[in-house]
């Protein structure tokens, strides 16, 4: 179980129309930041079907092509269940950096799923950046993410 975010990979992003706005966002918080992304869309505020770009930035992730993802859509929710449905995704869903902090050292969450109707920009760039920089603790946490697979 990979620990660590590997940063020589970028991140995957994507989001519904919902999400688009602040996906937008998020991408001129990672590029001040210098971190590479990849950006699997939507590219408009045009209505759009989230699992559109859940599957492809879960694939991406679950396949180690992705450091790891960020998926938006109004709340958070459709993103989230559709990337958990990927056997090797680990998808939380955040609303404040605590959570976000939570889901990467006791669940090592891999893709964090940001409801964009519902924080501000700053909130989801505090999400993102906890996101990035807290590691899997590991320990008893371990034996419970190793339950979760079917």
């Amino acid at each position: 179980m990979n620990n660590t975010i590997d940063f020589s990979k970028p991140i995957a992003i994507g989001s519904d129309h919902a999400g688009f706005e602040m996906k937008e966002l998020v991408i001129s918080y990672l590029e001040g930041k210098d971190f590479k992304y990849k950006d699997f869309g939507t590219y408009s505020a045009e209505p759009a079907d989230y699992p559109d770009f859940a599957h492809p930035v879960a694939r991406a992730v679950e396949a180690g092509e992705n450091a790891f993802g960020i998926l938006l859509c109004g709340s958070g929710n459709g993103v989230c269940v559709t990337a958990n449905k990927h056997q090797g995704i680990r998808a939380a869903l955040c609303w404040d950096a605590e959570i976000a902090s939570l889901a990467r050292r006791h669940n090592n969450a891999n893709i964090i799923c940001i409801p964009a109707r519902f924080v501000s920009e700053y909130v989801a760039e505090e999400m993102v950046d906890v996101f990035v920089n807290t590691e899997f603790e590991g320990g008893r946490h371990a034996n419970r993410v190793n339950k979760i697979g079917c």
